[in-house]
């Protein structure tokens, strides 16, 4: 007596392989589609963290510039006379060496770093001294730490340097616009140039542009606004 024999036939077996073929490509296709998201989404976060560091790091220097005490006449004994340079142009940019000049009040606890010192008693007197030549503050005076900052884009390395230290890599483009007034008195702004009077300014626009190199995300312009709170020129 013939017994049929159980199993699965050559047929069965091929679309059984078909089948968890195409299985393996869909799950392949939904495991490289999620990894692209997630570096994507990561490269983005990225670009955007190292901006709002860079860009929120100049804007406090901008509100700051131009802080040099409490009166508004300071005598210059620094070395060679360079503080007068810094108390009548505190923003600086050079659109030639695409470099950003700020010379601002220190915001950090370390002043060892720092460009001057202004010692002022905020009634009568307020003196200028290079680091390190500065004599004690007298009785009744203190002493403001200031810095010089110097921001600049090299397009050839597309870096942004502070100092002269790299800073931020992967930098595009970089641009800096002042926002003016109509006059010397006028408070609100009437236009933004790249070569203004500092009196008449009264913001500063900061453009920078991201890339990632790995081209895992597109590139981001990213644009603020500071203002200046403290009256230059």
């Amino acid at each position: 007596m013939m017994r049929h024999a159980n199993g699965f036939g050559l047929v069965e077996i091929m679309l059984a392989l078909l089948l968890g073929l195409v299985m393996s490509l869909a799950l392949t296709q939904i495991f490289a589609t999620t990894k692209s998201t997630y570096l994507s989404q990561t490269s983005s976060a990225s670009l955007q963290e190292d901006a709002r560091f860079v860009l929120a790091k100049i804007t406090q220097e901008v509100r700051l510039a131009g802080m040099f005490g409490c009166l508004g006449r300071v005598e210059d004994k620094s070395r060679g006379g360079q503080f007068s340079r810094a108390f009548h142009a505190p923003v600086e940019w050079n659109a030639q060496q695409r470099s950003l000049t700020l010379n601002t009040a220190a915001i950090d606890a370390d002043r060892s770093w720092h460009t001057w010192e202004v010692h002022t008693d905020c009634a009568s007197s307020a003196t200028a001294w290079t680091r390190g030549g500065a004599p004690k503050p007298a009785e009744g005076e203190i002493a403001l730490a200031v810095h010089r900052q110097i921001y600049r884009f090299n397009l050839e390395r597309e870096e942004l340097a502070l100092n002269g230290q790299p800073l931020l890599s992967n930098v595009r483009a970089f641009s800096v616009l002042f926002g003016v007034a109509s006059g010397v008195n006028a408070k609100g702004i009437a236009r933004y140039t790249a070569q203004p009077d500092p009196a008449m300014i009264r913001s500063v626009r900061l453009t920078m542009t991201l890339y990632d190199p790995a081209d895992r995300t597109q590139e981001y312009t990213f644009n603020v606004v500071a203002a200046i709170r403290n009256r230059l020129g």
